[in-house]
């Protein structure tokens, strides 16, 4: 006898539902129940994510940084940054340097006297906003803008943060400062969005994307800096029934266990004792998933004298 020579197998969503419906004593038999079943594998990947890093969701970015510009946005499925660096180039990106940048935290950064003092930037602050859109227009454009203009006159800025991004039309534009009813100092196309004009009227809408804030802003020729990142982003969702989930092989059992756990609590006519079953052998094979999805590096630990003196 021979073997398959195959090593593909992996489970569709509706065999993944039978699998967890099993588990539980039941039958997948209506449309609400696979509805369910797919709105809990939703939950369960924002779970996995709030466990810890899954390293199949970790991928490296980068942005190219401008003179003076303090304030960049991320990918808006970005959960966190893991590792960061800034990238210089010296005027060659086959001469590249890669330079450490810390971390420092939202009141850190908010203590800094000029946020605008040009340097090489070596500080990051990381903002982790939801991503989403205000669904109503937060106020209009009090005049037309071309694409390359950085002053943006509104009818009113009540609303609106005083650094971030705004939506109008379908460019998505950065700022650092707000007086009296108009934004100075704007960053047109951000977002991988394109640069437009607008008419007067146009809504205006803030957008909580995820972003970094760098001190000191970059300093001529700003395009010398890139930032490079590695981040740990969102799973994918759930898909309509024929696709597969965006998670390794070596998950596909925490999942199904999950699954069959997350169900066994709202369907009815399910053992007490069975759903505490479902529940151990989830954390039984979720651990084992989550032991071998680690690092396998040597860890190196630096020790860091300091010394006061007065």
């Amino acid at each position: 006898m021979s073997t398959t020579g195959l090593t593909s197998f992996n489970l569709d969503m509706n065999d993944l539902i039978e699998e967890a419906f099993e588990r539980c004593g039941k039958q997948l038999r209506s449309g609400y129940d696979f509805r369910t079943a797919r709105r809990s594998i939703n939950l369960i990947t924002i779970e996995w994510a709030n466990k810890g890093i899954n390293l199949w969701t970790v991928d490296q970015g980068q942005i190219v940084m401008n003179t003076g510009q303090a304030i960049y946005p991320l990918p808006v499925d970005t959960i966190d940054l893991l590792d960061t660096v800034v990238r210089q180039y010296n005027g060659q990106q086959t001469n590249q340097i890669d330079i450490n940048i810390n971390r420092i935290s939202e009141s850190t950064y908010l203590t800094i006297p000029n946020k605008n003092a040009l340097g090489r930037p070596i500080q990051v602050y990381v903002s982790r906003q939801s991503g989403n859109v205000a669904t109503i227009p937060q106020t209009t454009l009090a005049a037309g803008i071309s694409a390359t203009d950085t002053t943006i006159t509104l009818t009113s800025t009540v609303g609106i943060p005083t650094t971030g991004f705004i939506n109008i039309d379908n460019e998505t534009i950065s700022y650092q400062n707000i007086v009296g009813n108009q934004i100075i100092n704007a960053w047109r196309a951000q977002n991988n969005t394109t640069a437009a004009a607008h008419n007067s009227g146009a809504n205006v809408y803030v957008n909580y994307l995820p972003s970094i804030n760098v001190w000191p802003t970059p300093n001529p020729p700003g395009d010398q800096y890139t930032f490079v990142y590695y981040r740990m982003r969102r799973m994918q969702d759930a898909g309509d029934g024929v696709n597969t989930q965006d998670i390794p092989f070596r998950f596909i059992p925490a999942l199904a266990a999950a699954l069959a756990y997350h169900l066994s609590i709202k369907l009815e006519g399910v053992d007490p004792q069975r759903i505490l079953g479902l529940k151990a052998a989830y954390d039984e094979v979720y651990q084992q998933a989550a032991d071998e999805d680690r690092e396998k590096a040597a860890v190196r630990i630096v020790p860091r004298n300091m010394f006061y003196y007065r």
